[in-house]
């Protein structure tokens, strides 16, 4: 008698909804864009819809949207893109199952390494946040990841991402919290790799821009994505599913709602610029009414992002979330438990792009500790994406016919060739030692010897440097933007406005 097949691939995936139900999402999504409508608060955006064919209620500045109409930009968007480094190698392969971490992004707070003091964010944390993610090889690419307090507002966007540039070459997952911040960011980018037609062959950051819910694309907005489709920015639309108070408070009602957002935008950048890359993206919560706050980390919020991960995957589209985070206060067995309960879920998801290690309290502080402790959850993480192995190598039947019963597998070739690429083998953040040993060593805790990895990156670590021709290049494009702003100086530089 034969056993029963199944037939599995070897990387793992989770699936939360049928493909009857991903049906179903999608009707009922068409149906809400075509009689309910989405309010868009940009003129230039309202004319543009206007001109494609949706119906618009001008007094209320709201956008009815046909079937054709999402049909049209589902098509055109494509279906992946690549992103690049700093020097033009390849960062980030924005197809199919692959994973990529980043850090959470524009944290108000910093956890300073005592893990108790928490303060206002500042330019210098950004810095140290770009020079000690470099070295984390499971987290592959930077983020904005905090707001910079201490430089003027008009320019508070766009700094962060010139501080990223000069500090580290990974890829940059950023976003504008002003109109004229796209186009500013466009040209930091576009001096620090070479010019503008460089940067749109191989794109070095991708930009988020949010809805806010329910069913409202501010001016910022939807100015943000016409900018970035125009110029050829890969974007990411976040919508905010909450339930019980920014939308229903049913998990499905959520998804029906996260995907109606998420599909005006893309309609957006579509109508705009055919082609244009955009990420099916996320930032779900669960609002707690106990305490009136919004949870990333709670279970339904994770639910949710794996959910619309595969409303995205079915519209054939990149997918983005947040995970890999906690909303514990400090770095205690909580953060654990919500960090790698919803990084490994995302993984398993298949989301292309996860940002959030680093951070803590409902996206709100960040630490270096922290990151450092989560690039450990992110390296298990893929290494559970990569799956089990059953070539015949892998498998090894002549090496276990060799050795037989009582076999030394330890001295075997087979054993020297595979022992270092086949487990994750984690950083002494995490303790495997014996308990002697242990001891020995000082009895330290998981965030005692995280202290002392970020202790040793900030003291050792050199990011590659840029190209001093570039370098110079994007001190003169910040430097114009300082003197088109009013602003003299900055505390990391460039020097003087240009």
């Amino acid at each position: 008698m034969e056993p029963k097949r199944y037939c599995f691939n070897s990387q793992p995936k989770l699936r939360l909804i049928s493909d009857e139900q991903i049906k179903i999402i999608h009707q009922k999504a068409l149906h809400v864009l075509e009689n309910t409508g989405v309010k868009f608060e940009s003129e230039e955006a309202l004319n543009i819809l206007r001109d494609h064919g949706a119906k618009i209620d001008s007094a209320k500045k709201v956008v009815r949207i046909s079937t054709r109409m999402v049909d049209d930009a589902v098509n055109q968007a494509p279906p992946s893109f690549k992103i690049y480094d700093r020097n033009g190698s390849l960062a980030a392969d924005m197809s199919d199952d692959n994973v990529y971490f980043d850090p959470g992004s524009s944290m108000i707070k910093f956890m300073e390494s005592d893990g108790e003091t928490v303060r206002q964010t500042s330019s210098k944390d950004m810095v140290d946040i770009s020079r000690v993610n470099d070295a984390l090889d499971n987290i592959r690419l930077q983020s904005t990841s905090v707001v910079c307090y201490d430089v003027p507002k008009s320019i508070v966007d766009s700094y962060r991402l010139y501080l990223c540039l000069k500090n580290s070459p990974k890829a940059i997952i950023t976003g504008a919290f002003s109109v004229p911040g796209i186009i500013h960011m466009r040209d930091m980018l576009a001096a620090a790799v070479g010019g503008l037609d460089e940067l749109r062959e191989k794109p070095r950051a991708v930009f988020d821009i949010c809805p806010s819910p329910p069913l409202k694309w501010t001016h910022i907005s939807a100015q943000n994505i016409i900018d970035c489709a125009r110029n050829d920015l890969p974007l990411e639309t976040v919508a905010l599913p909450m339930p019980g108070a920014g939308s229903p408070v049913t998990l499905g009602g959520s998804l029906l709602l996260h995907t109606v957002e998420t599909l005006s935008g893309l309609v957006l950048a579509q109508c705009v610029n055919p082609g244009a890359r955009v990420v099916y993206g996320g930032a779900p919560v669960q609002f707690d009414m106990r305490f009136g706050t919004t949870p990333f980390s709670a279970v339904e919020a994770t639910m949710i992002a794996a959910a619309y991960s595969q409303m995205g995957k079915y519209f054939g589209l990149p997918t983005h979330t947040y995970a890999a985070l906690s909303d514990s206060k400090t770095i205690d067995t909580q953060a654990g438990i919500e960090t790698g309960m919803s990084g490994i879920i995302a993984q398993l998801a298949g989301i292309n792009m996860i940002s959030g290690p680093g951070g803590l309290d409902f996206v709100n502080t960040f630490s270096l500790e922290k990151l450092a402790i989560d690039n450990e959850v992110c390296g298990m993480a893929l290494r559970m994406h990569r799956g089990i192995d059953c070539s015949a190598e892998s498998l090894a039947v002549d090496v276990i016919e060799e050795l037989g019963p009582g076999g030394n597998y330890l001295e075997s070739e087979h054993t020297l060739k595979w022992f270092k690429k086949e487990p994750y083998l984690p950083s002494a953040i995490i303790d495997r030692n014996d308990r002697k040993n242990w001891e020995d060593e000082g009895r330290k805790n998981a965030f005692q010897r995280a202290q002392e990895q970020v202790e040793e990156i900030r003291g050792s670590h050199i990011p590659a440097p840029m190209a001093k021709e570039r370098e110079e290049e994007l001190d003169r494009s910040t430097g114009t933007i300082m003197k088109e702003l009013g602003i003299s100086e900055l505390p990391q530089g460039p020097l003087s406005a240009k």
